[in-house]
């Protein structure tokens, strides 16, 4: 980047953008075009800073990732360079690191225009994402991977607004967590979350579950029921599983989304009800709607913003984090530890039910572990079996290598900081290096 450095300009001027920046409610800092952080607000001081530590004149990327390259040198996406190519604003979701450990930050990168369109400087706004988190936690949303971050990048664009979102996944991805976390970040997080789970309900079942009914509208109906809809009144409607709706309930189902309004069975009121639309499935919709088992417009409907999730084996580097947070949860205080060599084997399974299978596994396991450790003979002998031939998954290991032989060349905070980044303990940091020969 040839652009004369931001410090140029008049003394004045850099004030009164300083002077601006206090005036923000979110955490910003002002950068030149060689990463120096020139200004920090109170707000970026307060959340990012640390007690003794000069914010000012360091590296962005020292800062937050204790890279010693920049982000895009380092494998990530760095919000600068394409704001210095488009000269636009640029957005990306990090992972930053702070005085609580790593979090998910959701960056906001603005160039500044001299009056020859050169870029001079940048006016960086940094949120932390509440919605997941990079550390291990007894709820909600975990993880680090990639293929996470695209998926929670994705999620922090869409909550804010009323769209429809629909979750796509296999069994197992969470998909009800990801509902919640949209929820929760939505401006509907006041109003409550309905769940509708529509798996094996048949057409009669499921309305009268979803629009309610009234005092005798059939045999057993002794009184008047609240349907889910109405129940979901100012907050969000999350329809788990909507690929297993019955045909003709389908007509009902698209008239309540498209106007808002139902009837009860058996009454002849229509109400109204006004919720944000969640929908999640592991089935193909767009093949059921080909094939005709799934109406195209309810489909359409439904899924103006898709939302992948990954399955685990896309995501295995958040193995370690998931299993101390799945633990946490199971057991609390008394969460039992897990051998390297259990581990190994842990990180060596495909995991076809994905998250869900791997708390069934450690909660089985830890049944086991009397003196408060997993080892290996406490896993089922099914995944023995299955992890004894590493094959199935070839390039593992050169995939594992390679990531920390980066994460060593461009970290330049202590072992411990190291660990910290990558989601792992310092003792499995140090026995990773040693089975890879990186120590």
């Amino acid at each position: 980047m040839s652009s004369p450095p931001f410090p140029s300009a008049s003394e004045p001027q850099v004030q009164a953008l300083i002077s601006y920046l206090e005036h923000e409610v979110q955490p910003s800092i002002v950068l030149d075009t060689e990463y120096n952080i020139l200004a920090a607000n109170g707000a970026y001081q307060r959340q990012f800073g640390v007690a003794g530590t000069p914010h000012v004149g360091a590296k962005c990327y020292r800062v937050s990732h204790q890279y010693g390259l920049p982000c895009d040198q380092a494998g990530e996406h760095c919000p600068m360079r394409k704001a210095h190519e488009t000269r636009a604003p640029d957005r990306v979701l990090h992972i930053h690191h702070t005085p609580r450990g790593p979090e998910h930050v959701d960056v906001e990168l603005r160039p500044i225009l001299d009056g020859d369109g050169r870029v001079v400087a940048y006016v960086e706004r940094l949120s932390t994402v509440v919605a997941a988190s990079a550390q291990p936690q007894q709820d909600g949303l975990v993880g680090r991977a990639p293929a996470f971050q695209e998926a929670l990048a994705a999620l922090q664009r869409a909550a804010p607004a009323q769209i429809p979102v629909l979750l796509q996944g296999e069994s197992g991805t969470g998909k009800e967590l990801f509902a919640r976390a949209l929820h929760t970040s939505s401006a509907r997080k006041r109003g409550p979350l309905v769940v509708v789970d529509c798996t094996g309900l048949t057409e009669a079942l499921l309305e009268s579950e979803l629009f309610g009914h009234e005092k005798g509208a059939f045999t057993g109906a002794a009184q008047r029921k609240i349907g889910l809809a109405e129940t979901a009144h100012g907050g969000t409607l999350f329809l788990d599983e909507i690929g297993d709706v019955p045909m003709a309930m389908q007509v009902k189902l698209l008239r309540l989304i498209e106007s808002g309004t139902f009837r009860r069975v058996g009454g002849l009121e229509t109400l109204r009800a006004d919720f944000r639309l969640v929908s999640a499935t592991h089935k193909p919709l767009k093949d059921m709607v080909a094939a005709g088992s799934f109406r195209q417009d309810l489909y359409y409907r439904i899924s103006a913003f898709p939302i992948r999730l990954p399955a685990l084996r896309e995501r295995s580097e958040d193995l370690p984090l998931l299993i101390d947070s799945l633990l946490q949860r199971i057991a609390g205080s008394a969460a039992p530890s897990i051998d390297p060599a259990a581990m190994k084997r842990l990180s060596l399974y495909a995991y076809p039910g994905n998250v869900r299978e791997l708390r069934n596994i450690l909660e089985r396991a830890r049944l086991f572990a009397d003196d408060g450790c997993i080892h290996v003979e406490h896993l089922s002998v099914e995944l023995r079996e299955a992890q004894a031939r590493p094959s199935a998954r070839p390039g593992r290991g050169q995939g594992e290598q390679a990531r920390l032989a980066h994460a060593l060349a461009v970290f330049r905070g202590t072992r411990s900081e190291l660990a910290q980044h990558l989601g792992m303990s310092e003792r499995t940091l140090y026995r990773r290096l040693r089975e890879l020969g990186l120590e």
